[in-house]
């Protein structure tokens, strides 16, 4: 290739084999890695024996490819782990309608993870909240002794926050919260080791009894942010203007705003992109829902994680920020064949990076959905694609996939009763 445009036509009608070569030569990847995404010479079941307790093999998941994505201005090919039809389609629809805008817009924080202490039986919360606050220095030079790699490379220890609760059900309690940059990994063991080193002194300063001392998933010191606008004209459907499209939208995206029903389901399609992007590159999906769903209730109320409002030119405009603690480096994605490829694939070369790309993922993806709910719906274009599920499970072959496929579209009948059907048919049954 002469130049490496995410703007691929007709990628979804070629092969897989094809698909996988066009991406090995976008990357420069290595017959090994090319296995590695095929699942050939991915995860084995020795490696994952080593990764968890009482393995007894390795499940697979289908690894795609989202398209037409610009992000900063660069061209980004982005692999996604899920298993739901129409996902990595929509995502890549909506990228290429965000591309007629300038594609994405990103940003994100320093990669500053909170660890948290809880100290109880305190006699004088005020007292004991200002002694910590007098002893910032010390703690932090102490919570950087424990050395290692994130040290060398500049991270470390960045402040001290203390949160008094003076009436909870088991008394008093002075929460501490250690700062704590952790560079390019994700940070959980660092963050871990920091606060239990820092345990007994902060007793000693405070006469108080340490319980629990544990990283928190809510990293609202460590968010990412993308944006972008998609020109009215783009959106148009065959029985909706644009500029009805860009109001439609936004009513929409009002709705998820106001009604925590709406909004749950709303941010579940949001996660449905960071989520699959998540699971590719090796890293804990887990906590990221935890801390994008409790950002999206930071004030009491749980509402929408993005944003969709109609620009002065009538154009339509999205954001999106969310806690976004990402690794590149140590736990699976050291471990893991295919999660090392995927972070080749996009050119990772940080955590921030890597988050950003996830936002613009989402807002992608949240995008896509309520674009299609809506106008058409979103059963139309979801059945479609979930079409070919119902084709496998009924029995299809290979040579008898699209056969299948084509004539429940035609029949707008996609149901696996009829599949059954169809597949017998093609047997001669």
């Amino acid at each position: 290739m002469t130049t490496k445009t995410s703007r691929i036509s007709g990628f979804f009608k070629r092969t897989l084999h094809e698909r996988a070569a066009f991406i090995a030569d976008w990357a420069g990847l290595s017959e090994d890695q090319v296995q590695a995404l095929s699942g050939d010479g991915g995860l084995t079941s020795q490696q994952a024996d080593h990764m968890v307790e009482n393995a007894v093999g390795v499940y697979a998941l289908p690894l795609g490819i989202a398209t037409n994505f610009t992000i900063n201005g660069q061209d980004v090919l982005v692999p996604m782990v899920v298993e739901e039809p129409s996902v990595i389609a929509a995502c890549s629809f909506a990228a290429k309608l965000a591309r007629a805008g300038g594609g994405f817009t990103t940003s994100s924080d320093e990669p500053v993870m909170i660890g948290q202490l809880q100290v109880l039986d305190v006699t004088d919360l005020e007292a004991a909240a200002s002694a910590i606050l007098a002893h910032k220095s010390e703690l932090l030079a102490l919570a950087d002794s424990v050395g290692g790699s994130i040290i060398r490379l500049g991270g470390g220890a960045r402040d001290i926050v203390v949160r008094p609760f003076p009436d909870t059900a088991i008394g008093p309690m002075l929460v501490i919260h250690l700062l704590f940059d952790t560079r390019d990994a994700m940070g959980a063991n660092a963050i871990n080791t920091a606060v239990e080193l820092i345990a007994p002194q902060v007793e000693a300063i405070t006469g108080g009894r340490v319980n629990l001392r544990i990283l928190s998933n809510l990293t609202d010191q460590r968010k990412a942010r993308a944006e972008c606008r998609v020109p009215a004209a783009e959106l148009a459907t065959e029985s909706l203007t644009g500029p009805q499209v860009v109001d439609a939208v936004v009513e929409a995206a009002v709705f998820a705003e106001v009604d925590p029903y709406r909004a749950t389901t709303h941010n579940k399609g949001v996660m449905n992109g960071i989520d699959a992007v998540i699971i590719a590159t090796g890293n804990d999906w887990r906590a990221i829902e935890a801390g994008a769903h409790a950002w999206a209730a930071r004030d009491g109320r749980y509402t929408s994680l993005t944003r969709w409002w109609k620009d002065e030119t009538g154009d339509l405009r999205g954001s999106i920020e969310l806690p976004l603690a990402v690794g590149i480096i140590g736990g699976a994605t050291r471990v893991h064949p295919a999660a090392q490829v995927a972070l080749k694939l996009m050119d990772i070369r940080s955590t921030r990076q890597l988050a950003e790309i996830c936002a613009a993922v989402g807002l992608a993806q949240n995008m896509a959905a309520i674009r299609a709910l809506a106008t058409d719906g979103i059963q139309s274009g979801h059945m479609r694609m979930h079409a070919r599920q119902i084709a496998v499970a009924a029995g299809a072959e290979d040579g008898q996939i699209a056969q299948v496929v084509q004539q429940m579209i035609s029949e707008k009948n996609i149901r696996l009763e009829r599949a059954k059907a169809i597949v017998d048919m093609l047997k001669g049954l």
